[in-house]
């Protein structure tokens, strides 16, 4: 994925990610086949790109409360 590819997305907040300034990520549904994930508090900083189907299988686990701390 190109750097210049991310300029014009949407980004939105995770609905996991909690609302008083701690662990926050975005993520972009603009893309069919990657979904790029980025940290909230530095929106200028790296950007990680899932396989689609490996992002859903995390957030699917992560619902199920199958990846425990």
């Amino acid at each position: 994925m190109r750097s210049n590819a991310l300029n014009t997305v949407t980004w939105r907040k995770s609905s996991y990610s909690n609302s008083d300034g701690g662990a926050c990520i975005e993520v972009s549904d603009d893309f069919v086949a990657v979904v790029p994930v980025r940290d909230s508090k530095d929106v200028r900083g790296p950007v990680i790109a899932f396989a689609a189907g490996g992002w859903a299988s995390f957030v699917a686990a992560v619902k199920c409360g199958e990846l425990g701390a």
